[in-house]
């Protein structure tokens, strides 16, 4: 099956989660990390996602499913081994209209939920079409390694730097290949090292005055990864 790929704006939208177990501790987590409000029905809470049904964006209801559960929900996901409950959620959500996932049982589902690096606002997912989730979390392990904490930093100095190149005025056609000059640039490996007098040099060879770590709201301390001490 082919699936079209995208990223999902959750945030303060409402989310249904079928499920109390240690999978669906993973799936709150996650959702209530994207701003998601999270609607939880399960009669059984594992202590994992207990933890969680503190967030004042949960809405816990303490029983089983009903159809009415997913009114004004966007998405539903089902994170149960109970099958005959996975289809009832399944075809709930078909009947009305709302994309569901239900884990690990993609005949089930109308969506699926790739394997994630994130490194700050960097997000690469990995997905097999429902073929092997093993084989793409191993691939995720493998793409964990490749890319570095140092990736979040460096698209905060991006980040910046491209709003207050837009802020100019300027025509796009004008900051796009500046933009590109930026990214084939050293930056990269100077964030890495956390060298604030490295990238202030590249700022200001590629982009001219006026676009120093102060200017683009920026500190020596935004350049280090997990707490590593800029240099």
């Amino acid at each position: 099956m082919t699936f079209y790929p995208a990223l999902l704006d959750l945030k303060d939208r409402l989310v249904l989660l079928v499920g109390g177990g240690r999978v669906a501790s993973r799936k709150l987590a996650s959702l209530l990390a994207a701003g998601a409000r999270v609607r939880l029905v399960s009669p059984e809470l594992a202590p994992e996602t207990r933890e969680l049904t503190g967030d004042p964006k949960v809405e816990l209801f303490s029983r089983g499913f009903e159809p009415a559960d997913l009114e004004g929900a966007w998405l539903v996901v089902c994170a149960t081994s109970d099958e005959a409950l996975n289809r009832a959620v399944a075809a709930a959500g078909e009947q009305a209209g709302v994309f569901v996932n239900v884990v690990d049982v993609p005949p089930l589902c109308s969506f699926i939920v790739p394997a994630v690096v994130r490194r700050g606002e960097l997000t690469v997912a990995v997905s097999t079409g429902g073929a092997s989730p093993a084989a793409a979390r191993r691939l995720r392990q493998r793409l964990d390694d490749e890319f570095g904490p140092e990736w979040g930093p460096y698209l905060a100095v991006l980040r910046a730097a491209r709003a207050r190149l837009t802020a100019l005025g300027r025509p796009a056609a004008e900051n796009r290949p500046v933009f590109y000059q930026l990214v084939d640039s050293e930056l990269f490996e100077r964030v890495a090292a956390s060298d604030a007098a490295g990238v202030e040099a590249v700022l200001a060879r590629e982009l001219g005055p006026g676009f120093s770590l102060a200017e683009l709201g920026l500190s020596a301390g935004d350049l280090a990864p997990e707490g590593r001490p800029p240099k």
